[in-house]
């Protein structure tokens, strides 16, 4: 098991994600550092583990007001070594980190219209796909969710209103996916609460999830982590 740190930027720090409600994000209280700057984030992150990949989701420019390109480019800069999937909504069609190595583009189906996808077609599979959910529906194009000729091999299954919740991931939609598309590689993102929800996962046959809530309340530690490890 895999887990993927989770950086939120919005108005220029690191955010704590809750329920989807993007409008009330709050500046993170982490029990690892009392710095809200993604840099100084990353590196209290890196100390708890070996992170290898680290999702980063630019909240500005998914909701159309602005974007963090100066911050995540020094991100990029500052740990070459590490792999950042950056979400940046429909913006990452413009490929602004093209000139980094660490830099793997996020496409998420809520900043997706049906228009869009004749250049997500073009894009031939180097991406992240994001499929984004409610409780009670699909976000963005229809066509993405049900022609697999827009799936890349990894893709991220999100509901959003799981995001912060402490009420567990979605297993039943986790597992909904995983029986009608065995052979793709998904990744877990929502409510994560502790070691057992990764557990069961795992039983599932996902193999990476992507984590914030949890590391910065001390609930998935380095013992924890560890043990997913072994």
């Amino acid at each position: 098991m895999q887990i993927i740190p989770v950086i939120d930027l919005k108005d220029g720090c690191v955010v704590a994600a809750k329920y989807g409600q993007r409008e009330h994000y709050q500046p993170i209280k982490s029990g690892l550092c009392a710095s809200h700057e993604a840099i100084i984030i990353i590196e209290a992150l890196l100390k708890l583990h070996p992170f290898k990949l680290f999702y980063l989701a630019d909240l500005d420019a998914i909701t159309g007001n602005g974007s963090h390109q100066k911050e995540i480019k020094a991100v990029l800069r500052s740990f070459p070594h590490t792999v950042f999937w950056i979400d940046q909504g429909y913006t990452y069609f413009e490929r602004p980190y093209s000139d980094f190595k660490n830099a793997v583009p996020v496409i998420g189906s809520e900043s997706l219209e049906e228009s869009d996808l004749t250049r997500l077609i073009q894009m031939n599979g180097s991406y992240i796909l994001s499929l984004d959910h409610t409780k009670d529906k699909k976000l963005g194009a229809a066509t993405v969710f049900e022609d697999i000729r827009f799936w890349p091999e990894t893709i991220i299954i999100m509901n959003l209103n799981k995001v912060g919740s402490f009420e567990g991931p979605d297993f039943n939609l986790l597992k909904q996916f995983k029986i009608h598309y065995p052979d793709k590689q998904f990744v877990a993102a929502g409510g994560i609460r502790n070691l057992a929800d990764l557990v069961t996962l795992k039983k599932l046959d996902i193999h990476q999830a992507l984590v914030a809530s949890a590391l910065h309340s001390g609930a998935i530690g380095k013992r924890e982590l560890e043990h997913l490890e072994k």
